[in-house]
């Protein structure tokens, strides 16, 4: 009961944070509003949750081998890519409102044309994973990092370099938080059997250890490029990308704490549902940061 209510509450608060988060953090800035900034939000954090459970379903899949009968958790690999492609389509059809196009033009945009190249390959990634094809998933949901890499990045200075960064960035983020998710659920699953829940839980610190250490410096590299030192605090973009900082330095402790409790024999169950709950907070950040206005527009230099 008290585990419901705690969902519930979090399922609303993360709700708030994405409808109003945009508003919330402009407020006495002086950037212009961004239309359907709470919709957008909502639509990117899917996106970004379909490719998070995607991609660590796949990654996570090798690391729960060898798997016995009944030890592996339900794929959530299918409905998940569907989610994705509504997601990526019900941008189109926000874009086409807010700019008073029809969605035959919108598809034409600067930004239709990638987010339609999302959804479809959201769509292809769905297919792949009701036919049993991971390998063609995998270029599938590589094509939607990049296409959603090209539309974070329409800033005129060294568009190219953004690009690149936010594909490596994305790619970390989403093994990192997507893997987490599919090994507690298949830790859960093996229980009964606590060694073989260890091993899983040890394979995946593994990994998680360099998908860090890529996420710590393509987000200092992207934060040295993209955010001027004048405007950290007077800006919607740097007000949220501090939170978003102190949130992934918060979910670092605790995935270090886990990972020295798995050394030591420990159980890390909980530090780990706790770093897996950190990191859905990052990831509604994460949408509210590509919605928020680029800070060199209000930038003195």
């Amino acid at each position: 009961m008290r585990a419901t209510a705690g969902l519930v509450l979090g399922a609303g608060c993360s709700l708030l944070v994405l409808l109003y988060g945009v508003d919330l953090a402009a407020r006495g800035t002086g950037e212009l509003r961004i239309p359907a900034a709470g919709i957008t939000s909502f639509l990117r954090a899917a996106v970004f949750t379909a490719l998070a459970l995607h991609l660590g379903e796949l990654a996570g899949a090798a690391l729960a081998r060898p798997a016995p009968a009944g030890t592996l958790p339900r794929s959530l690999a299918l409905p998940a890519a569907l989610a994705g492609a509504a997601a990526s389509a019900g941008q189109i059809v926000v874009l086409a409102a807010v700019s008073d196009l029809d969605l035959a033009a919108a598809y034409g945009t600067r930004d239709g044309v990638p987010l339609l190249v999302m959804a479809n390959g959201f769509l292809l990634a769905a297919w792949c994973a009701a036919a049993r094809r991971p390998r063609p998933a995998l270029l599938a949901l590589a094509a939607v990092i990049v296409a959603e890499a090209v539309r974070a990045h329409p800033e005129p200075y060294s568009p190219e370099l953004g690009t690149a960064l936010t594909v490596v960035h994305l790619t970390a983020a989403s093994l990192w938080a997507g893997g987490l998710c599919h090994a507690l659920r298949t830790v859960w699953l093996r229980r009964a059997t606590p060694a073989d829940a260890r091993a899983v839980l040890t394979r995946y610190a593994r990994g998680a250890v360099w998908t860090l250490a890529v996420l710590a410096a393509t987000g200092a590299v992207s934060t040295l490029r993209r955010l001027p030192a004048d405007v950290v605090l007077t800006s919607a973009y740097g007000r949220v990308l501090i939170a978003k900082l102190a949130l992934v330095a918060v979910a670092s402790l605790l995935a270090l704490a886990a990972r020295r409790r798995l050394l030591g024999g420990g159980d890390t169950h909980g530090a780990a549902r706790a770093e897996l709950a950190v990191l859905a907070a990052v990831l509604l950040l994460s949408a509210v940061l590509t919605v928020v206005p680029d800070p060199h527009w209000i930038s003195t230099r």
